[in-house]
């Protein structure tokens, strides 16, 4: 159980880190695209 949730803090952290240098219109692609795989994973 602790194992997972220092890989999901890490993964999290990367992903922040990786979207600091994007524009704004990159970001919005993103979270459009996240949006969807939470719609998805929720049914």
């Amino acid at each position: 159980m602790q194992l997972r949730l220092a890989y999901l803090g890490m993964t999290n952290a990367f992903a922040m880190l990786r979207l600091l240098p994007m524009n704004d219109c990159d970001k919005d692609i993103e979270i459009l695209a996240l949006r969807h795989q939470i719609t998805v994973l929720e049914r």
